[in-house]
């Protein structure tokens, strides 16, 4: 009995703010609003079908340029010496602990029209409309977070045993090749934590869309938080999807993830 008592809290934990909200999304999805049960809510969740594919492309795109930025990142960090290392971590989790919206807000004051960006490129010749669009969308989504991705890399690739590296170079692989056929091979459990830890929440965000993106730019998240408030019932069929889709998605990664640990 006494090994199964630090259990409890957690599954209490589980029941009350993950079990119980499933339940309720899952009734609100298949009910219309007598509470009858209906497929209704489904059949107006795929009328947001393109938003829903654009929200994951857009998701996507953010992912792959988090993984650009924080693998080169990650490997420069871990290379460095312990003090380093630290003072780098911490400067890259130092705008973790702002609020997410005061992030947001952030760049909204430094792209908006006659904001320091614009006007340092108005001194140039330069004319951008910076706000309202998909890229500057996906801009707010690798600031936000390129931290999730840059740390797990770099957790992995400091525990990188050196001795392998040098047993590489002993056998005669130059840089290219000891990168490519040790520590990459090695990071790729950091990179898959890193992609879980990114895609998930880009795929489901909404506030960033809402400050700076345009009309044609809204996401999926977007239409739940709008939605919901008139009709429940539609807005728990679009949010069950959603969380189809992410819980597929975080089955592949865990395959991947699972194959490279077997090998």
């Amino acid at each position: 009995m006494k090994s199964r008592k630090p259990s409890i809290p957690y599954l209490i934990w589980m029941v009350i703010f993950t079990l119980i909200p499933l339940v309720t999304i899952i009734y609100y999805a298949f009910t219309d609003k007598s509470g009858n049960f209906s497929f209704e809510p489904f059949k107006n969740a795929f009328f947001y079908g393109d938003i829903f594919l654009k929200s994951i492309w857009i998701a996507f795109i953010s992912c792959l340029i988090c993984i650009l930025l924080a693998y080169p990142m990650a490997y420069i960090i871990s290379r460095c010496k312990e003090k380093t290392q630290s003072l780098l971590i911490m400067l890259i989790t130092i705008p973790m602990w702002m609020n997410f919206l005061l992030r947001i807000y952030a760049w909204v004051i430094l792209l908006q029209n006659n904001g320091p960006v614009d006007t340092a490129l108005s001194l140039l010749g330069i004319n951008a409309n910076l706000m309202g669009n998909a890229g500057t969308v996906v801009l707010g989504m690798v600031y936000e977070f390129l931290p999730f991705m840059v740390l797990p890399i770099y957790t992995v690739m400091s525990k990188i045993d050196n001795r392998l590296i040098e047993a590489a170079q002993d056998l005669g692989s130059n840089s290219f090749n000891v990168f490519r056929k040790v520590i990459f091979p090695l990071s790729i459990p950091g990179i898959i934590s890193g992609v879980t830890m990114v895609f998930v929440p880009s795929a489901s965000t909404f506030l960033v869309a809402q400050y700076l993106g345009g009309t044609d730019d809204i996401m999926i998240g977007d239409i739940i938080d709008k939605i919901f408030w008139t009709d429940q019932n539609t807005g728990s069929a679009i949010s069950l999807m959603l969380m189809i889709a992410i819980f597929v998605f975080l089955i592949v990664m865990n395959f991947f993830g699972d194959e490279e640990a077997i090998a």
